[in-house]
């Protein structure tokens, strides 16, 4: 859909004291290992209190209601006299859902026993009820972007008959999947927290793949050969059927439900080839009734070979049916895409994948969408990609596959008690725009600037018809020039906070943040300053007061800033002081001599003048200083991205009794907030944090 029609909402800037940033609760680290063989010494049986066997861990919500009456916890040794925890010989999962609605986990999990490499991953197979057993299990799952070790006890809920409340097996004594259920329950919370999902989340979160949709409807006229590439890549499979009030309809499907797809096939009958997709209800039982059904006349239409090896009577859950079927019974295709590392040792070197955290944070980055129009939207994080062509692709080299996904992280610890922002992300392409690469030195191309705000206006998406979702996770699949592109996520609605995860998946790409704003206006006022000021008059000024002195101390940096003649700005005296001159070439002079050069003092006069024209646009009484509410306006209007917190920290740093910003305070400390940010990025590795030594903390914050 379009972007939303224009909504203003006049918000002043967040007072002193407002809460900080609510960070999304990672897992619980415990050591699966340590813990085994603390239990194993002690000769006793691991008991987790981080995840008790108590209601608590069930939920609080309707999920109680189904419970009976006198629920027990206990281990599989109580209820099997040999338990068995994986059976590597069954072909099939032969799992069966409890009473958590939780489909979409078994699908994904269904989906993941057609690949034997990637499910031991997700639960080691080195675990049994017999050696070295102390009670203790462990798996692994993708969150967020790492991958946890998740530990849990073997009691488990059963009711009083002894049978398992939630995932059981076919085979009562394999018990795999419902210590698996109760670790992802851990992982999310609770029991009641696997409830609601999307079959995509879990394929997402037993893989750490990037995952794709396709609206079944709108299905494109290459499905077929969609698939085709997916079961060949080994991407896991998933869909969903439309919602119903019926729970099982008369063709057999169940309403609202999660299938996996678990393998495709072209048969040629008498009139001619069929396209056939072969699914499984995780529920193991209850299939489609309509054509290429176990008991279907169409399967009489195939040569005896053909029959006997694709049609099986068997209650089981799983069943065949035609694409054409498929797309009209089925609303949403999910197909999740393996990284590098997952896929086969060939395709894994054809392929790219980069990962990039980030977070929205209000009054900072939270800027929201272009349908809102505040004129925030360029506050929002800026990513730098650069598609590159594919040296080794067949394909036209005009254009590459890649796969963009963004994943919000939910503040709460419990999945399903925090609601999904509507998200989305707008590509722009930015490589052969040249008035901006005009304006943009190589190093801003490449690693720390933002976009202006002004280009927004001035330009269209990539993507013009971004749909926003309140979903964990929002991808879409381009096809694109080798070129440089700018994404943008953001959330719909402005001040909006959440942490979040952003991929790239191609054949070859480089993915880059962008670190520092640096506005449209800012262009504009530079040339402005450019034509002004660096004519022959004031280069003669420069020379004069260079040519004795090649390099100036603070006296004398206080006495060229004070006999400048800003008859251009005449709303306010401009005078800088002792101190402030000290402080602003302490933040320039790099090399700890204590004087300024002629090209250091051309960079000094060209951001003054700048401040100065930002300090005038947001001076709205002429008064010469700048309240809070002018100061935050004024921050972004010179583009820096910094939080509210900083600002009124700053304001009470720079400001006078009643956090008034005076000019010569404003340039200091926007010197200090631009130079501190370049050494950061200058001194980190990752883009997270610096490491410095003593002697280099003290030169950076004694001496600036």
């Amino acid at each position: 859909m379009p972007f939303l029609p224009c909504l203003r909402k006049n918000k002043s800037p967040v007072p002193l004291g407002r809460s900080i940033f609510q960070k999304h609760t990672p897992p619980i680290q415990q050591n699966y290992q340590a813990l085994l063989e603390s239990c194993l010494k002690n000769k006793r049986l691991f008991t987790d209190d981080t995840f008790p066997a108590h209601i608590s861990s069930i939920g609080t919500g309707a999920l109680l209601k189904k419970l009976p009456r006198n629920l027990q916890w206990k281990r599989p040794h109580a209820l099997h006299k040999s338990p068995v925890f994986y059976a590597a010989n069954r072909k099939q999962l032969d799992l069966c859902q409890g009473l958590v609605e939780n489909c979409w986990f078994l699908a994904a999990l269904e989906a993941l026993t057609f690949h034997q490499d990637i499910l031991a991953a997700v639960v080691p197979q080195n675990q049994s009820f017999e050696r070295k057993y102390a009670g203790i299990f462990h798996f692994r799952f993708w969150h967020f972007g790492e991958w946890v070790d998740v530990v849990v006890d073997d009691r488990l809920p059963v009711n009083e008959a002894g049978e398992l409340l939630f995932v059981s097996s076919v085979y009562k004594n394999v018990f795999w999947g419902a210590l698996l259920e109760k670790a992802y329950a851990k992982l999310y919370g609770s029991y009641e927290d696997l409830q609601i999902g999307q079959v995509s989340e879990a394929l997402v979160d037993f893989t750490g793949g990037v995952n794709t949709r396709i609206k079944l409807a709108e299905a494109p006229p290459d499905l077929w050969d969609i698939l085709t590439r997916a079961t060949y890549s080994r991407s896991l499979m998933g869909c969903q059927t439309h919602l119903g009030t019926t729970k099982v309809l008369k063709n057999g499907l169940v309403a609202g439900h999660a299938y996996t797809i678990t393998g495709i096939r072209k048969v040629t009958c008498q009139y001619g080839p069929e396209n056939l997709v072969r699914l499984r209800n995780p529920w193991g039982k209850i299939e489609w009734k309509g054509d290429w059904s176990d008991g279907s006349y169409k399967w009489e239409l195939l040569s005896p070979k053909e029959k006997i090896l694709l049609r099986k009577k068997k209650e089981d859950g799983e069943f065949w049916m035609s694409l054409r079927d498929f797309k009209i019974h089925f609303v949403d295709l999910m197909i999740c895409k393996l990284t590098p590392d997952l896929m086969s040792q060939e395709d894994g070197k054809k392929w790219m994948y980069s990962l990039k955290s980030g977070r929205w944070v209000k009054g900072s980055t939270a800027g929201g969408s272009l349908g809102f129009c505040n004129g925030n939207f360029w506050m929002n994080p800026h990513y730098w990609l650069n598609v590159l062509p594919a040296e080794d692709s067949k394909k036209s080299p005009r254009l590459c596959s890649v796969v963009i996904s963004l994943m919000q992280k939910h503040s709460s610890k419990h999945r399903n008690r925090a609601p999904h922002l509507f998200i989305g992300f707008l590509l722009y392409k930015l490589g052969h725009n040249t008035f901006l690469l005009s304006f943009f030195p190589e190093q801003y191309q490449e690693s720390n600037r933002k976009l202006p705000p002004a280009f927004f206006t001035r330009h269209q998406p990539v993507n013009k018809h971004q749909v926003f979702l309140d979903e964990r996770e929002v991808t879409h699949d381009f096809h694109l020039e080798p070129c440089v592109y700018v994404i943008v996520p953001c959330t719909l609605e402005p001040q909006q906070e959440s942490e979040f995860i952003l991929r790239v998946f191609s054949r070859k790409h480089i993915l880059r943040i962008f670190l520092l704003q640096v506005n449209i206006f800012f262009f504009n006022t530079l040339k402005e300053i450019v034509d002004r000021y660096e004519g022959k008059i004031w280069e003669d000024f420069f020379t004069k007061h260079f040519e004795q002195n090649p390099e100036i101390n603070a006296v004398q940096l206080q006495r060229i800033l004070n006999n400048i003649s800003w008859r251009n700005f005449q709303s306010f005296h401009v005078s800088f002081s002792l101190d402030s001159c000290r402080g602003i070439l302490a933040l320039l002079d790099l090399n700890a001599t204590g004087t300024l050069s002629i090209q250091e003092f051309r960079v000094l006069w060209k951001r003054l003048l700048f401040y100065l024209e930002v300090f005038q646009k947001r001076d709205t009484n002429r008064s010469g200083k700048l309240d809070l509410v002018e100061l935050h306006a004024a921050v972004r209007e010179t583009g820096i991205s910094l939080s509210n917190e900083v600002c009124n920290l700053m304001a009470i740093r720079y400001g006078d009794l009643d956090l008034q910003i005076s000019f010569e305070s404003f340039v200091c400390f926007m010197l200090r907030v631009e130079i501190m940010g370049e050494a950061f990025r200058n001194l980190t590795q990752d883009g997270k944090g610096i490491y410095l030594q003593e002697s280099e903390w003290m030169m950076m914050t004694l001496y600036s």
